[in-house]
């Protein structure tokens, strides 16, 4: 397989729209505050345990319109640098979620991860599983990068049925990993290559994303 290099046009393109089977998925902007908000409130309790903190004296941007508004502003730029691809995840054209591309290292690695979440009431109908499939071919084959990693709690169930619902490989645990909840947890680490994909894209096209009405 040939080395993949990254496009110059990438940073220059508009925010995309990305479709499977039933999700859409765009970036959010400043007028999707008010759904934004409804699902993250209504969800605190079962989000934020999953979650790194919020630092103290940072603006809670589930509360206060101007934080949402600097938020999808800075995601914005990260975008236009190439250095993350956030997207919120639409299902029967209402908010569900977010499914986020972050970290993307150019150079020798040519890789990066991806987190997300999902409405409650939308969980257990493989939605984000369908986003992730979605986002894993536009990161191979728009991107072109190299590896893509999803780092989870071992101990979050619903997060890791995602992963083996695609068949994501795991390689192994990292201790410590990350700051969650205000504890440094440890993760275990899914991955897969552009090699594994270019095998398996196919397959996972034909599942998760073929027949979308778009």
């Amino acid at each position: 397989m040939s080395v993949r290099h990254p496009s110059s046009l990438i940073r220059r393109l508009p925010a995309p729209r990305l479709y499977g089977k039933r999700v859409m998925l765009r970036p959010l902007g400043p007028h999707d505050f008010g759904a934004w908000r409804e699902v993250r409130l209504r969800n605190e309790d079962w989000l934020l345990p999953w979650e790194p903190q919020r630092p103290i004296g940072v603006a809670d941007p589930t509360r206060e319109r101007d934080a949402f508004e600097a938020r999808c502003s800075a995601r914005e730029r990260e975008r236009a640098a190439d250095h993350a691809y956030p997207f919120a995840l639409f299902v029967d054209q209402q908010f569900a979620g977010e499914v986020n591309l972050n970290n993307v290292t150019r150079g020798a690695l040519q890789g990066a991860t991806i987190g997300y979440w999902i409405d409650r009431d939308r969980a257990g109908h493989s939605y984000t599983a369908e986003a992730v499939v979605v986002l894993l071919r536009f990161a191979f084959e728009q991107l072109q990068l190299h590896r893509i990693e999803i780092c989870i709690v071992p101990r979050n169930a619903n997060s890791r049925r995602v992963v083996e619902k695609i068949g994501l490989r795991c390689e192994g645990v990292a201790e410590r990993f990350l700051e969650i909840a205000g504890t440094w947890e440890d993760h275990l680490r899914y991955a897969i290559t552009a090699e594994e994909w270019d095998e398996r894209g196919p397959e996972l096209t034909t599942a998760w994303i073929s027949g979308s009405s778009r």
